[in-house]
């Protein structure tokens, strides 16, 4: 067989068996695209699209397109397009077949692909016969993606809500203690504020006040509260301030509050499409001319082996045959 390959007894041999080869090449061509028909194979429609992640923050090292390829796969995303689109029936498997959710997983994961671009971006892509549920499939997972999302952002803002709810109410407990016991020390000293009490008191002591009230000093009082002063003053000027204090610290925490209950309530989506998608107008599987080039390739190939297995065997017999002659 050799002998056939590295001369040009190749293309004599060839041009021999040109009919029988020409016939078996016709035959694989016209089986090839008989059986690469609608009537054995069904075709499929793909669908696809592209979406960039949107209002998320990443977690740990990965980015933000690792975090929404990482979703995008989840098992309940999964389950729910399987749901909506009763996928079962519509591949024909029946629920209950032995192996159905391994079989179920299985058509998924042939007719659903989901991957990173060089561009950081993610294409979802899907096959269907039906060109619409193809483009609706692509739509439903973009969907449950910015929903699941959004469930995992109101569980993170619902904690932090009721963090702060908690945190503001202690605050506020604690605002309303010290305002009582200021106001209970107020009562007892006759104090209303340190800068304020102690002009009056000043102005008393040393009889600066002007005008008609000037003679109407009440001097045992000043004296009074002088002495208030000079006892209560160190505390009412520590609990004005730590009112102060809580009360900046109130503010700062109901601003955290109140910019988490915007996020809980708002209806944001995580994502940005850049390609939406559409039902297709031209199958995309299977790709006919592929299948007919590739029958006809091996056709010719195995024919032409079997043509010099063939031809090598009856030269071997007819050497056989010779020596038998001669002897």
């Amino acid at each position: 067989m050799e002998r056939y390959f590295n001369n040009t007894n190749l293309i004599n041999l060839l041009l021999k068996w040109r009919i029988h080869l020409l016939v078996i090449l016709a035959l694989a061509v016209v089986l090839s695209v008989f059986f690469s028909g609608p009537l054995f194979i069904t075709p499929k429609f793909k669908s696809f699209g592209v979406i960039y992640p949107a209002n998320v923050s990443p977690y740990s090292e990965e980015s933000e397109t690792e975090q929404m390829f990482q979703v995008l796969q989840s098992q309940d995303i999964i389950d729910s397009v399987i749901n909506k689109f009763n996928l079962a029936e519509h591949y024909e498997i029946a629920k209950e077949y032995k192996y159905y959710q391994t079989t179920i997983y299985y058509e998924y994961s042939q007719n659903i692909k989901i991957e990173k671009t060089p561009y950081d971006a993610v294409r979802i892509e899907a096959l269907d016969k039906d060109p619409v549920i193809a483009s609706q499939i692509v739509e439903a997972i973009i969907g449950f993606y910015n929903a699941k999302v959004r469930y995992m952002h109101n569980e993170k803002y619902y904690e932090v809500m009721d963090m702060y709810e908690k945190l503001l109410a202690r605050k506020q407990s604690d605002i309303d203690s010290l305002k009582a016991s200021l106001y209970k020390l107020m009562v007892e000293s006759g104090l209303l504020g340190w800068d304020q009490s102690s002009e009056e008191i000043m102005r008393g002591y040393l009889r600066t006040v002007t005008g008609g009230a000037a003679p109407q000093i009440n001097t045992a009082e000043v004296k009074r509260l002088k002495e208030n002063m000079e006892k209560r003053g160190g505390d009412l000027i520590l609990i004005t301030e730590r009112i102060k204090h809580e009360a900046n610290s109130y503010s700062a925490f109901k601003v955290e509050y109140e910019d988490a209950m915007r996020f809980f309530n708002a209806s944001l989506t995580y994502c940005n499409v850049v390609t939406k998608p559409f039902p297709a107008d031209k199958k995309s599987y299977p790709v006919r001319w592929l299948i007919v080039a590739m029958t006809f390739i091996l056709t010719f190939f195995f024919a032409v082996v079997v043509i010099l297995l063939v031809e090598n065997l009856r030269v071997y017999q007819l050497r056989k045959n010779q020596n038998k002659d001669q002897s």
